[in-house]
């Protein structure tokens, strides 16, 4: 039950608690393209306790848009750069900052962003935050700093969710988008999976085993209240929110076999979608940002594959058409890109398609990939791999180039998914 895919068993084959570890970041490959960036170390950023700056730079360089590039020194909003200097480090542009304690026992956090070609001032923010909002603080500068220099949102203040498992004991966690300042949602013996944000980020669906069968619960982020909300006869399973928070996709076996059903957040009787022919088995459903379009597996084929049909009912239609077993559909928010899981042998790879011209490609070297999710702004992926024997996170980019690893101690870590924009 560990792995989504083993609860995907069924289909196919009718085709043939210790203290959670920190986190470290790990990132490889080469951009095509990108601004050579600069972070000095703030001045006094130790007397927080966090490095404000290597924080801010490692965001930068995990987005694959941005190459780091050393600042020797201490420097800070006030001061004034010499431009000539830092031209001739190759860098484009530079970020200053610094923090100050202040007087109730709050950290003043500052920063100034350089345009070290044009030699311009761009500006920069100020933001009163206790110590344990310090990373977060470090994150949307990251944030400001990514819009002000690509004019696109960032997503390093956003939030992850995953599930470890060790030592016999299955873990939720919520964390920073680089994995870091991990909290514990839910902790048990029996296995949790397919962790789904709500669109608002304040809630949790996922699949708990505690009793001994697969029930789908709705838990708060911050409160820790959770009530069950599908635990009809047979499996309950794979929770897809919809766009406007109404409703979950949901697969159940309550009728015989796996099937699509639509359930009400606040509770009644859930309303059936697409009828698999022969016995199909549906699964694994995802909503388009518009909420009009629902992704999902099934077997009708005659293997695992991925189809899509209006939610408000209509014809369905088959998505993918390269290998016999395609499972794991995640749609990005901006409705270009497919992102999914493929059997190639024994492989099981990352894949994305382009949904306008269908062209596929593999985005991975590794052959356990699971459960892709994409940051909210569509420019990252975060999935699940194994790699040095052990169940790891990773990012990439879209192109396959940049990709980071997030390491953890002594735990397995599986099923990701990225919440979405605010906190």
């Amino acid at each position: 039950m560990w792995q989504r895919r083993r609860l995907l068993g069924a289909l196919g084959a009718s085709a043939a608690m210790p203290a959670l570890a920190q986190f470290r970041v790990e990132i490889s490959g080469v951009g095509a393209t990108q601004i050579p960036i600069a972070v000095a170390r703030f001045r006094d950023e130790a007397a927080g306790g966090q490095p404000i700056a290597a924080i801010v730079r490692a965001n930068l360089e995990r987005s694959g848009l941005f190459r780091g590039v050393d600042a020797p020194g201490v420097l800070d909003e006030t001061s004034r750069p010499v431009m000539a200097e830092w031209r001739g480090r190759a860098v484009d542009a530079l970020v200053l900052g610094s923090v100050t304690r202040l007087a109730d026992g709050r950290f003043d956090v500052r920063y100034k962003l350089w345009d070290v070609v044009k030699g311009e001032d761009l500006g920069g923010q100020s933001q009163a935050v206790v110590a344990g909002d310090l990373r977060l603080a470090a994150h949307r500068i990251s944030d400001a700093v990514y819009r002000q220099l690509t004019g696109e949102p960032g997503v390093f203040a956003t939030r992850i969710a995953y599930v470890t498992k060790g030592n016999g004991r299955f873990t939720l966690n919520v964390a920073d988008a680089d994995g870091e300042a991990a909290q514990t949602a839910l902790a048990s013996p029996e296995p949790i999976i397919s962790p789904a944000w709500s669109p608002d980020g304040k809630q949790l669906a996922y699949v708990s085993f505690e009793t001994q069968k697969a029930v789908v619960w709705v838990q708060e982020v911050a409160s820790g209240r959770r009530r069950v909300l599908a635990n009809f006869r047979g499996s309950n399973s794979a929770p897809a929110w919809s766009p406007d928070g109404s409703q979950l996709a949901l697969t159940l076996s309550r009728d015989g076999g796996s099937q699509l059903y639509l359930q009400p957040v606040a509770g009644g009787e859930p309303r059936r979608l697409a009828t698999g022919s022969g016995g199909a088995i549906d699964t694994e459903p995802a909503f388009t940002a518009d909420g009009r379009t629902l992704y999902f597996v099934s077997d009708r084929g005659g293997g695992p594959q991925i189809y899509r049909m209006p939610v408000a009912g209509g014809s369905v239609e088959r998505v993918t058409f390269d290998g016999s077993y395609n499972i794991s559909p995640a749609v990005s928010p901006d409705g270009r890109s497919l992102a999914y899981i493929t059997r190639n042998g024994g492989a099981f790879k990352l894949m994305l398609m382009d949904l306008a011209s269908r062209r596929v490609q593999a985005l991975t070297d590794t052959s356990d990939d699971e459960s892709p999710s994409f940051a909210p702004n569509s420019r990252l992926i975060i999935y699940a791999t194994r790699a040095g024997g052990r169940d790891v996170l990773m990012t990439t980019t879209l192109d396959g180039r940049i990709k980071t690893r997030l390491l953890s101690s002594g735990l397995d870590v599986r099923e990701p998914v990225w919440g979405p924009y605010g906190r």
